[in-house]
């Protein structure tokens, strides 16, 4: 690396002045870090908007509502739907009129839809034909709307015979909290005017199969929607682990590295040039540490290079299998006492996914790391697309390309990279508004990627490049 330290980033005089906008570095004085060109990348800090939001969450209103959806007694997937007090079919109807009430301070820019299906029989766990609904709050937006972003809880609960729809199964851990993230985000965000669509989803069906977000993933798929990120909110309640010990200022968050939809065609790229730590949701979740680890949050993001938990899985898995990008929110440590078991008391110690053991300030902080991270999203430029990286001649030195975005709040773009030994990016460059840049540092020894710019100076996700011949 001795020689490359000594090396600049190659830009045309039009780039470079567009570049002090951008860094604050004059032009043709790019500041060169200790192992190569650009300077450090600091966390993106929370506006007075962003911290406007995150103060309006309000952690009684979260209680509110993990209570009410736990005094459903059972929201099991087979449970009544047409019962006005238990099952999931009362849940569903009163998650519908509490997201209307919602967007009805929206100005009209918030939609609120019950999207149903009927699920055959799949077995083990949908015995018979049964109708699974989705209820999707969708806050249009303001000038790039055809960019979406999903937040996502589920309402169905289960006790510990995953068949057994009369038993009481109150649910507030798994998920009424992460539904409850959900709801908060429609209400507080209903009144605002992010550039890009937020989705808020209470989705149906999880415990039985995933069969709710599965449904919702295919319709956008279908339609072609341009869905850049998702994230599900799955057991977000508690900060207490099974031995007693809390830890009530992180989250876990997890994603996948190698991409589940990954063709062979893709794999065998990657296999050549890298990039297992570098997916589209490795890139969302460096994201979302950047935008939601501050004072305003008061959280810290404990990101998992894992699909899931070992061996299991949530509603992100099927916008995965689609080929969004998605992660998975959950508590940092679960205490399988109070989820997935029936409620009773045994040598004195209490079963159940019972209210009383849920941490509400907790699941309040949770849903401002997810109102940072969709406001963060849906208010700078979309990912960049068609991020490819010349390989026609052998040379010591990188030419990176990509499609300049339709945004019109867009400002320019940003090449990142890192060591490939590192996790986080840790240099930027800024490039300017144009499609392409030179740097003269050798693609064979560090990882590229590419980020839009807002004029706001809000950053988008990072786009990993592909070779181009």
């Amino acid at each position: 690396m001795a020689q490359e330290r000594s090396r600049r980033v190659f830009l045309s005089t039009s780039a470079a002045l567009s570049a002090v906008a951008l860094t604050g570095v004059p032009a043709g004085a790019e500041q060169l870090g200790d192992r190569g060109p650009g300077g450090s990348l600091p966390p993106q800090r929370p506006d007075a908007d962003l911290r406007a939001i995150l103060r309006e969450i309000d952690e009684h209103r979260v209680e509110a509502i993990v209570r009410r959806l736990a005094a459903f007694g059972t929201r099991h997937t087979l449970s009544s739907q047409t019962d006005p007090v238990r099952g999931i079919g009362a849940a569903r109807d009163w998650i519908l009129a509490e997201m209307r009430k919602s967007a009805e301070k929206s100005g009209g820019r918030m939609t609120v839809e019950s999207q149903s299906y009927v699920q055959p029989p799949a077995p083990p766990r949908i015995p018979v034909a049964t109708t699974i609904t989705n209820v999707v709050a969708t806050l249009r937006g303001s000038s790039t709307p055809e960019r979406v972003y999903v937040v996502s809880g589920h309402y169905d609960s289960r006790c510990s015979d995953p068949l057994d729809a009369t038993k009481d199964a109150p649910g507030a851990d798994d998920d009424a909290s992460g539904v409850a993230v959900a709801m908060e985000l429609a209400r507080v965000l209903a009144t605002r005017r992010p550039a890009a669509t937020i989705v808020f989803a209470a989705v149906a069906g999880e415990e039985q199969g995933l069969f709710g977000a599965r449904h919702l993933a295919t319709l956008f798929k279908a339609a072609g929607t341009n869905v850049q990120a998702m994230f599900t909110n799955d057991i977000v309640g508690s900060s207490r682990a099974d031995d007693g010990t809390r830890d009530p200022r992180t989250i876990r968050l997890f994603a996948e590295g190698v991409p589940t939809s990954e063709t062979p065609a893709q794999a065998e790229i990657r296999r050549a040039v890298g990039g297992e730590n570098d997916s589209p949701s490795r890139q969302l979740a460096r994201f979302v540490r950047s935008v939601a680890e501050n004072d305003a949050t008061g959280m810290s993001v404990r990101v998992i290079y894992r699909r899931d938990r070992y061996l299991r899985g949530g509603d992100h898995i099927p916008f995965l299998e689609q080929g969004y990008p998605a992660a998975r929110f959950t508590e940092p440590h679960e205490d399988y006492a109070h989820q997935h078991q029936d409620v009773r008391v045994e040598n004195g110690k209490q079963f159940g996914d019972l209210p009383e053991f849920c941490d509400f300030p907790f699941i309040a902080r949770v849903a401002r790391v997810n109102a940072a991270t969709m406001w963060s999203l849906a208010t700078a430029p979309g990912t960049p697309e068609d991020v490819r990286v010349r390989t026609n001649q052998l040379t010591n030195d990188t030419d990176l390309v990509w499609r300049r975005g339709t945004d019109p709040d867009l400002a320019g773009y940003e090449v990142v990279w890192r060591q490939t030994t590192e996790a986080e990016w840790t240099h930027s460059i800024g490039v300017g508004d144009r499609t392409e840049a030179k740097v003269d540092l050798s693609k064979d020894n560090v990882f590229f990627g590419v980020r839009a710019v807002g004029k706001n100076g809000h950053r988008s996700p990072v786009a990993f490049p592909t070779p181009l011949s």
